[in-house]
């Protein structure tokens, strides 16, 4: 775990645009590329074309990259995201494309998100260079109730969303819509849902989801999920509705007053990691090593490097963590971190 500087200055922040066929992606695409704050942003699509570019607004293409007159970057994915990434980084650094400041990477619509976001924090070079933003999820009002019921890759798109926009509204019965944000904030308690009509947004509506920096911050909490704080009995919650999805994943949010020794925490979640991996959905939290806030958050296996910050972002100086989760009993996370925190001569939640 490193300290002493802010671990996360300079990197790009990338955010990762998916949701199930249909959802509307190359739509909010096709309009958001066209957008004056798009001036210092690369989009990587799997085809340029796909999104409809005119001809006019393209200022510079070659093989696999397409400049807008705008200042957009259109990037195809050529072989795999990761040398995609790479060459793209490459390219920004030799000068041989303009500079841009952000990444926003679409995924297909059946594709599960986890593997992107582990790329991202298991590739070193990507790591050192790129830092994951957020995941934004595109959800039909029209077909999204019966792919959540049937499609688990539909599912886990939501469960691992850190922002949630329902499209198609506007075509959707009112008491649908309803019922599927419903089953959404189910699926995922903490997530921000809105409403998004023909792919009408703002490109600031998708940026500045995750943690930006190791100075703490109003935006850490936000990225926490907050307000986790304060909450009542033992400030722990396990959050398992009947909503028309996967009855198997569940929301387990934890709290711990006394601090952990960084040893015990992530042998602790090493452990739970190999162990339920493929089910450990999303893990997100601020947790108390010995006096000091460091926030971690991972999806199934694979964690990103935890980052030491600056300060407490309030008062409160409890250890808080979050699981998306499936098929876990709460108990197995909740008594595994009770051991440690024993055994480390911590507290219990």
């Amino acid at each position: 775990m490193e300290s002493g500087r802010d671990a996360l200055a300079g990197r790009i922040p990338v955010t990762l645009l998916t949701g199930f066929l249909g959802a509307g992606k190359t739509t909010l695409l096709a309009k958001l590329v066209r957008h004056p704050d798009m001036n210092r942003v690369a989009v990587v699509i799997n085809e340029v074309g796909e999104i409809g570019i005119d001809h006019d607004l393209v200022a510079m293409s070659s093989e696999n990259v397409a400049l807008l007159a705008n200042g957009c970057l259109c990037c195809s994915v050529r072989t795999d995201l990761q040398d995609t990434l790479r060459e793209l980084f490459g390219q920004r650094r030799a000068g041989a494309i303009p500079d841009f400041d952000r990444v926003v990477i679409e995924t297909t619509g059946l594709a599960d998100p986890a593997p992107v976001v582990q790329t991202l924090a298991g590739d070193t070079m990507l790591a050192a260079h790129y830092r994951l933003d957020g995941v934004v999820t595109l959800v039909d009002a029209v077909n999204g109730p019966g792919q959540l019921q049937r499609q688990p890759e539909a599912v886990k798109q939501v469960a691992l969303a850190d922002r949630v926009f329902v499209t198609k509204s506007d075509i959707a019965p009112a008491d649908q819509v309803q019922q599927l944000q419903a089953a959404i904030a189910a699926l995922n308690p903490g997530v921000r849902v809105s409403l998004l009509v023909k792919g009408e947004i703002a490109p600031g509506e998708l940026t500045n989801l995750g943690l930006a920096s190791a100075r703490a911050g109003a935006q850490t909490l936000s990225f926490l999920g907050e307000p986790l704080a304060g909450e009542g009995g033992q400030g722990e919650r396990t959050l398992r509705r009947t909503p028309a999805h996967d009855s198997a994943i569940r929301t387990l949010s934890l709290r711990f007053e006394q601090p952990f020794t960084w040893t015990a925490f992530s042998a602790a979640i090493e452990l739970l990691a190999s162990l339920r991996g493929p089910d450990l959905l999303r893990v997100k939290g601020i947790v108390n090593v010995e006096g000091r806030p460091v926030v971690v958050q991972g999806v199934q296996h694979v964690f990103h490097e935890p980052v030491a910050l600056d300060r407490w972002p309030s008062a409160d100086t409890g250890t808080r963590l979050v699981f998306i989760t499936r098929n876990i009993e709460a108990a197995t996370i909740r008594n595994l971190l009770q051991a440690v925190a024993a055994a480390a001569g911590g507290g219990s939640a």
